[in-house]
């Protein structure tokens, strides 16, 4: 007996993503079918039991650039060429199957190639069952003896199912028995020998700890996805041979539990692994396969086999079902075999054969973008949204990696050296799934009723045979005989009290028979009276069935009604919904564009203001240049002006003293030795005019005498001997510039000394003001530059008469003339440089004879 649970009887709701913190990663294993041919090349190696290596066949070296490629794929166990079905199932399917029983969904498909062996590992070959027969032989085996009766679950149209009581379910079975062509129980009917060996499975299989106190029921659908429309195998469409009717493709719908089913889809409740197979079987001759050069039997469509599990507890008695629909469990297990992605150009496939093909990898390609993007999410943490809706396939199975189920993945690959491009793609897919985890599935909310219910209460009742018989209470009721031993011979008292006891005993039994014959017919008349009141209540029931067909089939017909105009509505919305994704296409190729064409203008406005500051430079640049140059050439020409009319007076002042002048005796003209001295003499220490008061230093006053200055000296200067020094009275003087220094002062100059053109040093006194800046600094705006300049004497080239002939008689020559008296009066004024009292003498003319 199993310990009492004591959760609460509700199941409660819970959202999904709830556990989002407990993730497993999809479990992807690798089954690698032998070659039809061993002397085959081969392109697939089985390192280990969890790694296949891929290599690059001959011929394809030889088509490409002849390199040799190796690449090894993990997996979470390979199954190499000798593996069989049971090994398969006991590995992949088997924890599924038990998950199903304990109230967990789960997915298992099959991918690969066309002709890798998917259906084979799905459905198996006669002898060999494959994963299909096998999961429902471990489900029956598991619920078999508690399995309810057929139609106390009730499948409806909202993904749910309803729950009935035995009485109901009986009822619903006459009914059905009822039929004008009623199918003939699959209990009393021989298995199919088409399929007969594929459900022989001689293993012995069975879920643990499955809950005795409730009871099971099993549904089946079957459906297919071809050309990205859905199709029901199971639905029974009435033959019509003057027009037939193509098949319904089903819609999907969102139930209340926001999961995705097949609304319309035919549900079969079956009670067997045979009646279950049979099922599946039926279906499976309706699915699209075809003739390829790849494969003879191909599938042309995606098929989903969809086994539910209603569960409900019983009730607190342990006989009959608890009616309370919040406590049914639906599970689901959903087998897939997809259809095999392949290459139109090997396939020569053709018209309909190659637009199947082209949906196909459409739709293959669907799954593995949604792989990608459910990776990329978990991975880098982002939120892009995951295209579900784009497929059929993708949308029906979104819940599963929403975290409703397990999902397992089996990549089928054939190992032949022709499919190497089909393998590549298929491992890196499988490499690309792995990596997606899905949320762990919750837990099932258990009822809240006292275990072992069941049989604890069978084992109460006690054996049938315990109660007493209505023969021993009649005869209870007679009264007791008398002794019947006789002793002697003469006893004549024993026999008549005997007879009179039994004559006592045969009236009392006429009277009960009487009394029973009259019951009797009493209990026949109320019998009747039964039989008429039942009879008119099923003629009304049969009534009011039949009013409540008529309204069903008025309201089907309106559901078909609604259900077209539903239809050609959501192909409007996919017409829409195509014409927004081209027109948000081109909104944001041309936002793009648009925001090329700024960014574009933003440079070339960039530029031109680079441009514009530039030119601005140069400008005030070339101006400022040329206005020195200006005020340059004005000064030269004020100059060489004034020293033209120096040159004049100076003429004229020497001719009117010639004209004035008496005459004397001709002046002695100092020896050029002697010039020379005194001239060098001059120049090296001239010495002072005596009675002179010695010459004072004169300082240059600043122009700003009653602003504090910063006077900026750099170390590098060298200290000049001119009689004008620069002196600002109350400066800081400082040798490299700080702002401690500039905070204290409005002005600052810099004394700057550079080499001139002749050789001479050149001192220039730059000021400017000082300014707080906005930031709490300080800045200088330059205003003006003063410049120091000393000559030298010996400089300038003075003019000489050395060439000047000489008397034979060892005098000079006098001046008689006034072109030579004022050339060397001009002399004398360019040669600035001689002392005061030193008298110039110019070599005179030669008279001539």
């Amino acid at each position: 007996m199993k310990p009492a649970r004591t959760k609460t009887p509700r199941k409660p709701l819970v959202k999904k993503g709830s556990q989002t913190s407990l993730k497993d990663p999809v479990g992807v294993y690798c089954r690698v079918r032998p070659l039809s041919f061993p002397d085959q090349e081969r392109c697939i190696e089985v390192i280990n039991s969890t790694t296949v290596q891929l290599h690059t066949p001959e011929g394809y070296r030889f088509n490409r650039n002849g390199d040799y490629k190796e690449t090894q794929y993990s997996f979470k166990q390979v199954f190499g060429t000798h593996t069989t079905q049971k090994e398969l199932f006991a590995v992949v399917a088997n924890p599924l199957v038990d998950d199903l029983i304990h109230g967990k969904n789960g997915l298992l498909f099959t991918y690969g190639v066309t002709g890798s062996g998917k259906t084979h590992t799905m459905t198996g070959s006669p002898g060999e069952g494959g994963l299909l027969p096998r999961c429902l032989d471990m489900i029956f085996n598991s619920i078999g003896s508690f399995q309810a009766k057929r139609y106390v679950f009730k499948s409806n149209d909202r993904n749910s199912m309803d729950i009935q009581c035995e009485l109901d379910a009986l009822l619903e079975r006459q009914k059905r028995e009822a039929t004008p062509n009623p199918k003939t129980p699959f209990s009393k009917r021989q298995v199919d020998p088409e399929f007969a060996d594929m459900i022989n499975v001689q293993e012995f299989c069975k879920a643990e700890e499955v809950d005795e106190d409730s009871v099971y029921g099993v549904f089946v659908s079957y459906i297919e996805i071809y050309n990205n429309y859905i199709y029901d195998l199971l639905e029974e469409v009435l033959f019509d041979p003057i027009k037939p009717k193509p098949p319904q493709s089903k819609l999907l719908r969102e139930d209340k539990n926001h999961n995705m089913y097949v609304a319309g889809c035919t549900e079969v409740e079956v009670k067997s692994t045979e009646e279950a197979f049979e099922v599946f079987w039926r279906g499976q001759k309706k699915r699209r396969i075809a003739n390829t050069h790849l494969n003879r039997e191909s599938s042309r469509s995606h098929s989903v086999f969809n086994i539910r599990l209603a569960q409900a507890p019983l009730d607190a008695d342990g006989n009959s079902v608890l009616q309370e629909k919040e406590q049914i469990t639906i599970s689901q297990l959903s087998l897939v075999d997809l259809a095999g992605s392949e290459r139109t150009n090997r396939t020569k496939a053709e018209g309909n054969r190659l637009r199947e093909a082209g949906n196909i990898n459409q739709s293959l390609m669907t799954l593995r973008t949604c792989m990608e993007v459910l990776r990329e999410n978990q991975m880098y943490g982002t939120n892009k949204m995951v295209p579900y809706r784009d497929s059929k396939l993708t949308h029906l199975f979104k819940n599963y990696f929403d975290g409703e189920g397990k999902v397992r993945m089996i990549v089928c690959v054939n190992p032949k050296a022709e499919d190497y491009e089909e393998s590549l793609q298929v491992m890196r897919f499988a490499e690309v799934t792995q990596e997606v985890e899905v949320a762990r599935p919750v837990d099932k909310a258990i009822c809240g009723l006292t275990p072992g219910r069941r049989f604890r209460n069978q084992a109460r009742a006690g054996p049938v045979g315990d109660e007493p018989l209505v023969t021993e209470v009649v005869l209870q009721s007679f009264p007791p005989l008398p002794p019947c031993e006789i002793l002697d011979i003469n006893d004549e008292q024993t026999l008549p009290r005997l007879i009179e006891a039994l004559e006592k005993r045969h009236h009392l039994r006429q009277m009960m028979t009487e009394e029973f014959n009259k019951q009797s017919i009493t209990f026949k008349a109320l019998l009747q009276e039964f039989d008429n009141t039942v009879l008119n209540k099923e003629n009304y029931v049969q009534g009011k069935l039949n009013e409540k067909e008529k309204v069903i089939s008025g309201q089907k017909l309106e559901i078909e009604r609604l259900e077209k105009k539903n239809k050609t509505l959501e192909y409007k919305i996919d017409i829409l919904e195509k014409t927004t994704t081209i027109y948000e296409e081109d909104k944001r190729n041309l936002q793009q564009e648009l925001e090329t064409q700024n960014q574009k203008l933003q440079r070339q406005f960039s530029d031109k203001r680079r441009l514009e500051a530039r030119l601005q430079g140069m400008v005030t640049e070339t101006t400022m240049k040329w206005e020195k140059e200006c005020e340059r050439r004005v000064a030269a020409k004020q100059l060489e002006m004034q020293n033209k009319l120096w040159v004049k007076d100076e003429k004229l002042k020497q001719l009117k003293a010639i004209v004035t002048e008496p005459k004397t005796e001709k002046p002695e003209r100092p020896s050029r030795e002697r010039d020379r001295e005194k001239v060098t003499q001059r120049s090296v220490s001239p010495s002072p005019v005596p009675n002179v008061p010695p010459i004072r230093l004169r300082h240059r006053r600043s122009r700003s005498a009653g602003d504090r200055w910063v006077d900026h000296k750099p170390a590098s200067n060298v200290q000049t001997e001119t009689v004008m020094q620069p002196h600002v009275p109350h400066a800081i003087t400082v040798s490299v510039a700080n702002e401690k220094a500039l905070a204290k002062c409005e002005k600052y100059m810099l004394t700057h000394q550079e080499l001139a053109s002749d050789g001479e040093i050149e001192t220039k006194l730059i000021k400017g003001d000082v300014y707080k800046t906005r930031g709490g600094g300080q800045s200088v705006q330059f205003t003006d530059i003063e410049t120091l300049k000393q000559e030298s004497p010996t400089g300038r080239k003075r003019r000489s008469s050395s060439g000047a002939p000489v008397q034979p008689d060892g005098t000079e020559s006098e001046w008689t003339d006034v072109e030579t008296r004022c050339s060397v009066a001009v002399e004398m004024k360019a040669g600035s440089q001689l002392g005061p009292g030193y008298q110039h003498h110019a070599q005179p003319k030669r008279k001539k004879p």
